[in-house]
């Protein structure tokens, strides 16, 4: 029986299935297909009636199934040239996967990164299928055992499925919980930098336009993921595993004490900083991207200070949005809500400068839903107290010009998480913001999950383009992750999910958050504390339990 193929506008008929790289002539440019609306690996056989558009580096959904082949290479490699040594892998700084020794006594050169680099080279000149191949569960152990990847044998049983997916490259095989491209030729664009005491892996992002962007040293982010990583070691909680187990053998009620203990920790660190200066502190930026928890983390601060005499005032950026026909058009023809354009910059400035001085000022609140601005908030402070900011340009220099710079401190709030499914496979800190927003839009503005998807895009083109750059800038780095909240989450956000048509254009997002949250073992959440960021996006928070 025939069927029809649109690739292009052009329609193709054909009288057996066809595979979809031969479709693409063997273009080792394109990484996967968008098959009616849904993702597949181009060794996918075609036999029904499809709209087909081939993905390259420069498409979001291609980039994840480029990446994850240069994970797969990249443990390929290590494992050809030393048997006995696992790296791991985390999301690093400059758009790019850091890997450090986790098993073994091999002390990292610069000579062997070369190494590496040379023989992941090799490989993808041989250009090696990726065979896919399906076990069992039972099998998939003693492979595992086989080739010394105990960690991926650990989560294992928590998998709900009763086979799993391995692929094999020339008798090596390993897993990386997603879709892969036909052979190794297709993953020739990427780049290894010595990075003590790691290696940085570079690889094409389609935010660049499918380019590997130009290394970029962030050390204050790589100071914070460090700190990360090493807290989550320290506990035992750097796997999906490792807190599946503690969520298990502890009770609920002490996993999620741990945790929160940890911000409470920080909050009492960054309390002690501010107080030690507070004579010349009179601003206080509070900024990060989007699902952060910026808004509970500045009513914990507030409080924080106000137990040690400090007495803030808190003004949001947003109420100093401009009309909607006042901001700039994005690139989609809408407005464009994060450019710092759509703020009115001079009114922020002369109310700051005049609270500084001691005046009363009457402030703005923007009420949203009539597009207006209304002036009826006054404030006053003493000239000791300080003033705190919170908003997405907080941060930035170009929000504050007539504010001096000595006269501010700044604090970046963002989820800094360093945990892993296993060792070749970390979890994406944009993941869990996303998660975060899904759950919360849903509560508090009454949003789908696929509404809350389209949207995603835009934000992450404001947070490259105005947020990520100010972290460097910050006096303190406020990590937000809670390493049990996926346990939480999950309860809240694969109802939400799975209303997603799989053959909707938001079907592989869903997929993929999905397959990571059924990994995670479920927690009851009336053991969270009242004051807990978590409770910004899942409500029940104790500052207040409308729109954040």
């Amino acid at each position: 029986m025939s069927f029809k193929v649109l690739i292009d506008n052009k329609e193709l008929t054909f009288e057996k299935k066809v595979r979809l790289k031969d479709l693409t002539q063997n273009n080792k440019n394109y990484i996967a297909a968008l098959v009616n609306g849904r993702v597949r690996e181009l060794d996918y056989d075609l036999h029904y009636d499809a709209s087909i558009k081939f993905l390259t580096t420069s498409d979001s959904l291609a980039t994840g199934v480029y990446e994850r082949g240069i994970r797969f290479i990249f443990a390929m490699a290590c494992h050809n040239l030393f048997k006995n040594i696992r790296f791991r892998l985390f999301y690093s700084i400059s758009r790019s996967i850091f890997a450090h020794i986790e098993d073994g006594e091999m002390q990292l050169t610069n000579s062997i990164v070369k190494q590496i680099d040379s023989e992941m080279r090799r490989i993808v000149e041989a250009d090696y299928l990726f065979e896919r191949i399906i076990v069992s569960n039972e099998e998939a152990a003693e492979l595992y055992k086989k080739f010394n990847l105990n960690d991926k044998l650990d989560i294992l049983s928590f998998r709900p499925e009763k086979t799993v997916h391995f692929y094999q490259v020339n008798g090596y095989l390993n897993y990386m919980y997603g879709k892969m491209v036909p052979s190794t030729g297709y993953l020739k664009d990427f780049k290894l930098l010595f990075y003590p005491p790691g290696i940085l892996i570079q690889y094409p992002r389609s935010e660049n336009n499918g380019k590997i962007p130009q290394f970029k040293d962030e050390p204050i982010f790589q100071e914070t993921l460090e700190g990360s990583d090493a807290w989550s070691s320290l506990v035992g909680l750097s796997t999906v595993s490792d807190i599946n187990k503690k969520a298990k053998v502890l009770q609920a009620t002490n996993l999620i004490n741990i945790c929160e203990n940890r911000h409470n920790r920080m909050l009492v660190e960054l309390g002690q900083q501010i107080e030690s200066n507070i004579n010349n502190i009179r601003l206080i930026c509070i900024a990060g991207p989007s699902s952060s928890g910026k808004t509970t983390f500045a009513d914990r601060l507030t409080l924080e200070l106000l137990s040690r005499g400090i007495n803030p005032i808190r003004i949001s950026l947003d109420d100093y949005y401009k009309t909607r026909e006042n901001i700039p058009l994005d690139e989609d023809g809408a407005p464009d809500y994060e450019t710092i354009e759509a703020l009115d910059i001079e009114l922020f400035n002369e109310n700051i400068l005049s609270l500084l001085a001691g005046e009363e000022v009457i402030v703005p609140s923007f009420d949203f839903k009539q597009n207006k601005r209304l002036f009826n908030r006054k404030l006053k402070i003493n000239r000791k107290d300080p003033i705190i900011i919170e908003g997405i340009h907080a941060l930035n220099e170009d929000m504050t010009p007539l504010i001096p710079k000595h006269i501010k401190f700044k604090i970046y709030i963002s989820p800094q998480a360093q945990i892993n499914l296993d060792y070749e496979n970390p979890i994406s800190l944009t993941d869990i913001r996303l998660i975060r927003r899904i759950v919360r839009d849903a509560k508090y503005r009454g949003s789908d999950a696929e509404e809350t998807l389209s949207m995603w895009p835009s934000v992450r083109r404001g947070e490259f383009k105005w947020i990520y750059k100010t972290q460097e800038d910050a006096d303190y780095v406020f990590d937000s992750f809670l390493n049990y909240e996926l346990c939480v989450m999950k309860k809240y956000a694969l109802p939400l999910l799975n209303e997603i048509d799989k053959d909707s254009e938001y079907g592989p997002d869903a997929e993929r958050l999905t397959k990571l949250l059924k990994y995670f073992f479920d927690i009851d959440e009336q053991f969270i504390p009242c004051n807990s960021i978590l409770k910004e996006f899942i409500g029940g928070s104790c500052y207040r339990d409308v729109e954040p």
